[in-house]
Formats: structure tokens, sequence, C-alpha cells
């Protein structure tokens, strides 16, 4: 008929959820046609406060308090419940806040290394049955093997240069550069064995100072520490870098 007016309500509704015993906010959808009681089981599984227990408040969008929902046998739809307002549950149970947040109080399952190493279905047994990774003896040895011998050659080369020398550095991805070797040895800041170079042009990191610990002298970002097997000795004279034309 003309002039008639048909209201459509969603038959859900999107409500913020908060709690006496929960420190955060969550949300959950509902349908507006199941009864309090009903609402309050499902908020149980929510927010851990039994039903029985359960009181409820309804605030509005902007957090304005609105009535009590007390009536069990009444359906959530009776209830100016819309999209984004608040219920709020006390608990009654005497819970406190974040008591089912809170798991510095749990008491944790500890196994010591010896038992789970007896253990049949942990991630080492299988790692140890597929010999993956450090189970893997062979590949292990042969890991520690080609270190060692890289070891070695990391070494021999180190001997065979003099502080003093020029060379050329060369590492791979970046371009080669000349200088003068003011180092050679172990260093503090990284096992094995390194050559310190003042570079002609500052294309390095420091000013032969690592971690606090100065290995050598020279101008700020002139220096850096390579690997030996990156550092070639030879006669490589400073280039001139027009500093001085016109």
């Amino acid at each position: 008929m003309d002039g008639q007016v048909t209201i459509v309500t969603n038959p859900t509704v999107n409500v913020r959820l908060t709690s006496t015993i929960i420190s955060f906010e969550t949300q959950r959808r509902f349908n507006r046609g199941i009864s309090v009681a009903e609402l309050k089981g499902k908020l149980e599984m929510v927010v851990g406060t039994p039903s029985s227990c359960m009181d409820l408040e309804l605030y509005s969008v902007s957090d304005k308090f609105m009535q009590k929902i007390d009536d069990n046998d009444a359906l959530l739809g009776s209830y100016p419940v819309d999209d984004d307002c608040r219920i709020h549950v006390i608990d009654r149970s005497g819970g406190q806040m974040g008591e089912f947040t809170d798991v510095s109080k749990v008491e944790k399952f500890e196994l010591s290394d010896e038992a789970y190493d007896k253990k049949t279905d942990s991630a080492r047994s299988f790692m140890k049955k597929q010999r993956v990774g450090r189970f893997n003896e062979e590949e292990v040895a042969k890991k520690k093997a080609d270190l060692a011998a890289r070891e070695e050659e990391q070494k021999a080369a180190a001997d065979a240069i003099s502080v003093g020398s020029r060379c050329q550095v060369h590492v791979p991805g970046q371009p080669t550069k000349v200088g003068t070797v003011m180092y050679v040895g172990t260093a503090d800041f990284k096992p094995g064995f390194w050559v310190g170079v003042k570079y002609d042009e500052p294309l390095g990191k420091h000013d032969g100072i690592v971690e606090g610990k100065r290995y050598f002298d020279c101008e700020n970002k002139y220096g850096a520490f390579v690997k030996p097997l990156s550092v070639t000795v030879g006669d490589f004279p400073e280039e001139d870098y027009g500093l001085d034309e016109m």
C-alpha cells in the first residue's frame, strides 16, 4: 500500500566484547534471534566466565552505558544492540584480570636433552633417521675438512704478505682497489687471518679502528680489512688523480 514503511533489520549484529577478567577487546557476530541465555553460553567460550556467573552491560558505539542485558529469556534483538556496540561481561565468579592470558604462573613442561634424545617421534629422531644436517656425519666431516683447508690457504696467503707492501684488493662484487698493506694477522673482531689495507682513495670503512681497537693508522674511510686470498701484492704505484691540475 502507498505510504507503507517497511523496516528491514539485519538478522545478525557485530559487537565489541570486553570483560572484567580480560584486558583486550575482541569482536564477534551474533544472531539477533538467540536468547540472552544462549548469548551467555557463547560468551563463556570467548571470555572464560561461567554463564551462571555472568552479568552483561550494553554500551553504545561511543561507549556510553545504555542498559543491563539481564533477561535470560529475552532475545538479543529485543535490546537496542547495533553494529559496533559494546557488550561488557562482568565476572561474578571471582576471576581476576589477566587470569586467562598471563602464562607466567603456568607450570611449564620441561624435558631433559637426554630424555628428548631417546624419543622416537621427535624432530631430532626424524633428522637422525634421514641423516639431515648435523646428523649426516659424512657431510659434517666434509664441511670441517673444507673449512680447515680454506683456513690453511688463508694462512699461507697471509704469510706471503708483508706490512708496507703495495697491493690490489679483489673482493667479489666490488671494484678492484689499490692500496698499502698496514696489518697482517689475526684480529679480535672475527676468527681467522686478516689483512688491513689503507686504500689510495676513500673506499674503505674506517680509520684502522674496529670495535674500539686500533690496528693501524690511516684517514677515515681509507681503511679496510680483507681476507688474505683477496690481496695481491706487487708493484702497484699510487695513481695521480689529477688533484694538482687546473
